[in-house]
This record gives C-alpha cells, structure tokens and sequence, in this order.
C-alpha cells in the first residue's frame, strides 16, 4: 500500500510502499477513499503532542470501504460487509476495565490508542482498524463530505454539548470543527456569534453566509452577552476574552487537544457561576448521536481536496489558514 508516513519532527511526511498488515480478530481491512487533515496532525508532527508511535502513518478522520474483515476472539461474525462504507474517528480502542470506561466516560479511559497517533491511520490507500471503533455513515453525504464529520464533527459535537442549552452560542475559531457545528446549533434554534482572527473579514464573512448573526474580531464584544462559547482555535488567550464576553452561567469550553497557555484573568470574570471546561476525545455513543443528526440536517462540509502525495502541502495550507473549511485527502475510488 502506499502512505505518507511521519518519521520525526522537522521533516516533512515522506510516500512510501508498506505491506498491508495481517488483520487481527476482531479488525477491518479498509480501502481508503479519503481522509481529513486534522489540526491534530498538525500537533502531532510539530511535537505539541509527544506520545506518537514512530514511524507513524497520521490520519483518523477516515471514510473508507471494507476490503476484508475478521471475526473476534470469540469467533462472532463481524457487524459490517465487505464493500460497505464506514468511518474511523480518533478513539481507535479502549481497555473496556478501567473506571472510565465502566462508567460510559471511555473518552477518558486509562489505556486508550488513537487512530493516527498510536495506530496507524489513513493517510494511505488502506488502513486497519478496530471493528468496534468504526462507523456506518450517513446517505447522502460523499466520502470526501464526510471525512471531516470523524473528528470536527464528532469533537465539535462532544463541545457542543458541555456548553448546554442556551441560546445564544460563541464560536472561537472559524475553521473545520465551527463551520460543521454552526449547522448543528443553527438545527437545534441557536443563535451563532462567530470570531475569528483580528481582521479576518473573510472568515467572518464566511460565517454569516452559514448563518451566523454576528461575525467580529476575537478581541471585540459580541452585541449580546453569550450564554455558552465554543472554544476551537488553540490559543489560550481567546479564554479570557471568551469569558468576558458571557453571560452569569456561561461554559466556556475549549474543544481541542492541545492550546496554548491560558493567561491570567480576574476572579470577576469568572464569577457568578461561570465555568471553564476542556474536551477530551470522544465516545462512541457521541459518534452514533452526530452521525445519526448529521444526515437529518444533513450537515455540508466545505472541502479542499488534496490528493494523497499533496499531505505535506495541506498540512500547511491548514496551519497558515489558507482555506475555509476542511482539508481532506483522495484517494483512487474504493470500489473492488
């Protein structure tokens, strides 16, 4: 198979030829049509996020078909067929023992791997994953549409519902995970206060076209105060401003791996119930929620399409904001 393997910090991802791995009980063997490239990745190969396996094939917002499939230890027939189409997210495994996990919280398990950072994911034209951990996707919704709905979705998903009922919704960051769950909230009757960077006018422009009812710079008040923010670009500094700009009650919640350190701010700001809260990974049953309201909305992803041996050059386009939307990857069609 070929893929775009991550060897070590400060060089570039390199195509090479591996040999398909031997399915394990209880694995897919999966063709893949496409990926998402993920602020993840970004982390990962920069070393914000220093417990990748080496070398590593990235990837786990992952839209593939089935190409060959094994039953389990207990000899059970696989839920899935060969030539259907699934989806691989982050969480790739847990440990099923720990309190975590026996208490529905597996986001949090003591012994998780993830797809893309200790599994090998899909930045390549196969993949193996973790039955258990796969997904069947909506109708109507393409491989390359719905490559982003594995990990902005799913993430913006998990972020969406920490913040709460309220109305009037914050979104920090105007990238993949935001243009995604705007068309979530704007569904369940909010209202979607954007900010982007200071003087991105085509970002905010971008989020009033999806509906958004405000759009500004990240350092401005919104016209109301918010009762929840979403927080997706990671910089810590945006927490303070965030804060300021809610209401009694508010959640500020930062829905990414990694951010940088949040600055100092006054008691008042937080005070009078206001809380900060952090997202980490996912559950499957946040996957079988989105996915399920994904196709009722239906969601529609902006994407760029790079092909596979392009990884490199959407990886930058990413981290220097280059597009709106999601990046994702192509691979040649799936079909046997």
């Amino acid at each position: 198979m070929k893929a775009m393997v991550f060897e070590k910090c400060g060089l570039p991802l390199k195509m090479v030829s591996l040999p398909i791995p031997p399915l394990k009980p209880g694995q897919l063997l999966l063709k893949v049509s496409a990926c998402g490239v993920c602020r993840t990745d970004l982390h990962i190969i920069e070393g914000d996020l220093k417990e990748a396996k080496l070398p590593l094939v990235l990837g786990h917002e992952i839209v593939g078909t089935v190409a060959a499939l094994a039953a389990d230890e207990n000899q059970m027939p696989s839920p899935f067929k060969i030539g259907e189409r699934v989806g691989v997210p982050w969480l790739g495994q847990t440990c099923a023992g720990c309190r975590f996990c026996l208490s529905e919280r597996e986001n949090l398990c003591d012994h998780p791997k993830f797809t893309g950072y200790n599994l090998d994911g899909g930045y390549a034209d196969h993949t193996v994953a973790d039955r258990n951990y796969c997904f069947k996707l909506p109708d109507g919704i393409s491989d390359q549409e719905a490559a982003p709905l594995l990990c902005a979705g799913l993430i913006g998903w998990r972020t969406l519902k920490l913040a709460g009922e309220g109305k009037r919704l914050g979104i920090y960051g105007f990238g993949a995970a935001a243009h995604i769950i705007t068309q979530v909230a704007l569904f369940q009757g909010r209202e979607v206060y954007a900010f982007t960077r200071p003087g991105d006018l085509s970002g905010q422009e971008y989020a009033r076209s999806l509906g958004a009812i405000w759009a500004g710079n990240c350092d401005q008040m919104p016209p109301q105060k918010l009762d929840a923010a979403l927080i997706f670009a990671p910089a810590g500094e945006l927490v303070p401003l965030a804060l300021k700009a809610s209401e009694k009650g508010a959640s500020i919640v930062c829905g990414g791996i990694h951010m940088s350190d949040i600055p100092s701010f006054p008691y008042a700001d937080l005070w009078q119930e206001r809380s900060i809260k952090s997202v980490a990974n996912l559950t499957r049953q946040d996957a079988i929620e989105f996915l399920e309201i994904a196709g009722r909305i239906p969601v529609r992803t902006k994407v760029n399409l790079y092909p596979l041996q392009e990884a490199n050059q959407a990886l930058s386009d990413l981290k220097h904001g280059r597009f709106h939307g999601a990046a994702v990857l192509t691979m040649p069609d799936p079909s046997p």
